[in-house]
């Protein structure tokens, strides 16, 4: 359903070639076949931008998602433009904006309502398949990336680094004396505190890096393009920032700590994903051993304890 068009440009000018019947009958069939053939919305906008300039020529179309921030884009913004709001019996699915040089005719902007009709159901479920897609690669508890995002993203990173020859450090981090802290204050707030230390690591790394849960009270955090002393300084913001926040249950403020084991590709030997990941958790392995609540890099001895 399209609802509440903004028509922002007024009517003006009468197209150069009105479509015949059969044209437009041509049209409507080719892009009903089209916008079946993909789940990507992005693909879905640009199909149907390329299809409909048969029956109205424009420069670009905007799709503003209601459910993510990934905007779908195709052509370029231009001065005059029409707006419509996008609904399902599944609620609002988002805002298609079309935009050209020259004002859109009623004769047009009729038009265009009745193309939209076929766009918004191949365009609901592309963004349902993106979004389930989306959820099938996050951690329902702390909403970082899951075991299964991680395996893909160290996989991807480690060809690129291949292939530009960049260094590549993984962060391995485990929360201290966990298993205490279920004990004594119950998983819920074992629970909270995990989400709260997810946020913790976000809150200091940086927009490049891909944050993971790997499992119970571990996290993995994939640095692209940082060599061994940058991993060593953010690991240790990280571990300052976890050791800093308190968390408060019935009044009583819980302290808690991390230890993380790092190491880093050169970007020269081809190394296999197992190999980094065994040598980041015999790091970790160090840091647990020497204490808890430090940094122990692979190759050096640590640089950071308390």
């Amino acid at each position: 359903m399209v609802t509440n068009a903004q028509k922002a440009n007024g009517a003006g000018n009468i197209p150069l070639g009105i479509p015949t019947q059969d044209q437009e009958l041509a049209v409507r069939a080719r892009l009903t076949q089209a916008l079946q053939m993909s789940l990507d919305p992005s693909e879905i906008i640009s199909l149907f931008f390329h299809q409909i300039q048969p029956l109205v020529q424009m420069s670009g179309v905007l799709f503003k998602s209601a459910t993510t921030k990934d905007d779908a884009r195709v052509g370029r913004e231009s001065l005059h433009h029409c707006d419509y709001r996008l609904t399902t019996d599944e609620g609002y699915l988002g805002e298609v904006i079309f935009s050209r040089s020259k004002r859109f005719s009623e004769d047009e902007l009729a038009r265009i309502e009745q193309l939209l009709s076929l766009l918004v159901y191949p365009l609901r479920n592309a963004v349902r398949y993106q979004t389930a897609m989306r959820l099938a690669l996050l951690d329902p508890l702390t909403l970082v990336g899951n075991r299964a995002a991680l395996n893909n993203s160290l996989k991807r990173e480690l060809q690129l680094a291949n292939r530009q020859h960049q260094q590549l450090s993984l962060l391995m981090i485990d929360v201290d004396y966990f298993k205490k802290i279920n004990d004594d204050y119950g998983h819920h707030r074992g629970d909270l505190i995990l989400c709260d230390i997810a946020k913790n690591i976000q809150s200091v790394c940086r927009s490049t890096d891909s944050i993971f849960r790997y499992g119970g009270e571990e996290f993995v955090v994939i640095l692209s393009n940082t060599n061994s002393l940058g991993a060593e300084i953010i690991a240790e913001r990280i571990r300052q920032q976890i050791a800093n926040t308190q968390i408060f249950h019935n009044g009583i403020g819980i302290n808690t700590t991390v230890s993380i084991g790092i190491s880093t590709h050169n970007g020269e030997n081809n190394e296999e994903m197992e190999s980094l990941f065994e040598r980041a958790d015999r790091a970790l392995y160090r840091a647990k051993q020497s204490g808890r609540n430090r940094t122990i890099n692979s190759t050096v001895m640590p640089l950071f304890h308390q």
